[in-house]
């Protein structure tokens, strides 16, 4: 049992960090983290991944019970082998780090402006009344953590890191998938708020996703080799 939570644990946690650098909830998240104080931006955005690795895993550990347990094995050998390809053709002939960050400025950049359009002229006025009503649960669950949650959230659904933990769970231990899961968000997340886009320049896309790519396969490689448990 523990060689499987482990098993699950670090392919969880391995294609969750690959998946993530560079992607664009990485860098939406470091986009608001340089206009937003960090810890409504850092607790938003994990509370959603978190709550996102979960569900991914709930339905993955489902799947099996629904489908075949035989079906599920293949259909997640198909997504590994189908998510190395799609990272190695993103590797080779992606747009590149620099399109996908300015693609998530300009969505951000022009909700900024929306938003501080509308605010601007009843700031001023209700400002003290507002500061002497905030109670500790309208601080816990403000604009910002909500804002950053919604976008995370649905930026993150249906992406290549949802799918893959999806079909990990439905394979692997999901206690072992779920833990990796949330880890590996958190550790991008976290890079992704203190200094997420200094460091995205720094780390080669190409690189990530050729690596990522080269998981993918390996896992792939792995599953269909493996034996399934009826």
């Amino acid at each position: 049992m523990l060689v499987l939570l482990i098993k699950g644990f670090t392919k969880s946690l391995a294609i969750t960090v690959l998946s993530e650098i560079g992607d664009k909830t990485f860098f939406a998240a470091a986009i608001l983290a340089m206009r937003h104080p960090r810890r409504f931006v850092l607790s938003g955005c994990l509370a959603s991944l978190i709550v996102m690795t979960i569900l991914s895993a709930i339905v993955g550990w489902a799947a099996p019970n629904l489908i075949s347990r035989k079906w599920t094995h293949h259909i997640t050998t198909l997504l590994f082998f189908g998510f190395g390809l799609w990272s190695l053709w993103d590797a080779f002939m992606g747009e590149g780090e620099a399109e996908e960050l300015a693609e998530v400025e300009a969505k951000l950049d022009a909700d900024w402006k929306a938003n501080t359009g509308k605010t601007k002229d009843s700031s001023k006025a209700d400002d003290d009344s507002k500061k002497k009503r905030r109670h500790f649960l309208s601080q816990i669950f403000s604009p910002i953590f909500l804002k950053a949650f919604s976008i995370t959230f649905f930026g993150e659904w249906g992406d290549k890191s949802q799918l893959a933990t999806i079909g990990l769970a439905s394979d692997e231990n999901p206690f072992g998938v779920v833990l990796g899961g949330i880890l590996g968000q958190a550790l991008c997340t976290t890079a992704a708020v203190l200094g997420g886009k200094s460091l995205a320049s720094q780390i080669s896309e190409k690189f990530v996703a050729l690596s990522g790519g080269v998981l993918f396969l390996v896992f792939g490689i792995q599953s269909f080799l493996s034996t399934v448990e009826s």
